[in-house]
């Protein structure tokens, strides 16, 4: 089968959302407290349904169940990878997650949640919160049980294009004024460790402090994300990361390019521009896969992609 699987997207509301994802790609988003766009995604929580082709009207779980071929009949019983766009108008909460052991054992056979940052937009100095301070585990839990929320954390400037990893353990949060793709396993298991005493419905929202501390790493380790380029006349490819579980790159196209499928399958989001890839027309807000049957492709067009695969 040589078609592109085209994903409709799966909207979330939060306290900390915003509207940015309709105005910035013109999605039709439930109000203005809209935060998660789950833009490629099998995960129960949030099924994309496929907009076009062959599988069109179906749920990405469902054929990546029945037709495995469509993703080089790679193992495992689940899609295992998860594609966001997130808008935090608000401060999201401090949080962490655990790794599959973890999330195995006490969230019912659950995935554990390594997942990425690329940062599509940022305020003037804007930060984000990857890390902590604590030395040890005791010295992690007596400040978190006299809520020293200032001296814990690890607040960092960002702008526009970094990229952060991040890992399972690690204490983390998005900030007020950020737009980002994240590329994550397919998961949805977070652990809150503050939320700023704020109030949803009247009521504070719940925390998993022993969840936290059970899972945060101590010392935190800040993990440098090594990265590699190849550019052409037409294109450039910025390696952002690769680890166990996933392989994330930027791809500026300028012109026409030539790419050949090397993974099982790969997840593409149209984060600038506009093109082509072969005849289909991609705009910024598109996401689509490329399954495994397509093989060699033509990009043609001024556009920024990222693209992700195992």
């Amino acid at each position: 089968m040589r078609e592109l699987l085209f994903m409709e997207p799966v909207f979330k509301e939060s306290i900390w959302g915003g509207d940015r994802l309709g105005k910035e790609y013109n999605y039709d988003i439930p109000s203005n407290h809209t935060g998660e766009c789950w833009a490629i995604s099998a995960h129960p929580n949030g099924d994309c349904t496929i907009k076009n082709g062959t599988y069109a009207g179906h749920k990405l779980s469902e054929v990546y169940k029945e037709h495995r071929e469509l993703f080089g009949n790679v193992p495992g019983d689940k899609f295992p990878l998860l594609v966001k766009i997130i808008d935090a108008k608000e401060d999201l909460s401090i949080q962490v997650h655990p790794d599959d052991y973890y999330a195995k054992t006490h969230e019912h056979g659950s995935l554990g949640k390594t997942e990425c940052w690329y940062i599509l937009d940022c305020d003037d100095n804007g930060s984000i919160v990857v890390g902590h301070h604590a030395n040890d585990k005791k010295e992690l839990t007596q400040m978190i049980n006299e809520h020293r929320w200032k001296e814990l954390i690890n607040v960092r400037k960002i702008q526009k294009d970094d990229f952060f990893q991040i890992t399972p353990g690690t204490v983390h949060a998005i900030k007020a004024g950020t737009l980002i793709l994240e590329t994550q396993q397919s998961s949805d298991i977070t652990y809150r460790l503050y939320d700023y005493d704020r109030l949803q419905n009247g009521k504070k929202r719940d925390l998993h402090i022993k969840q936290s501390i059970d899972v945060i790493t101590c010392p935190y380790i800040d993990e440098i994300a090594a990265t590699k380029e190849i550019e052409d006349s037409t294109y450039k490819v910025k390696e952002l990361v690769t680890c166990q579980f996933y392989s994330v790159h930027k791809v500026d196209i300028f012109g026409k390019a030539l790419f050949h499928l090397e993974q099982p399958f790969q997840l593409v989001s149209v984060i600038e521009g506009n093109g082509f890839i072969d005849s289909y027309s991609i705009k910024k807000g598109d996401h689509f896969i490329i399954p495994s049957t397509y093989d060699t492709y033509t990009m043609n067009g001024n556009m920024q992609l990222i693209v992700s695969s195992l």
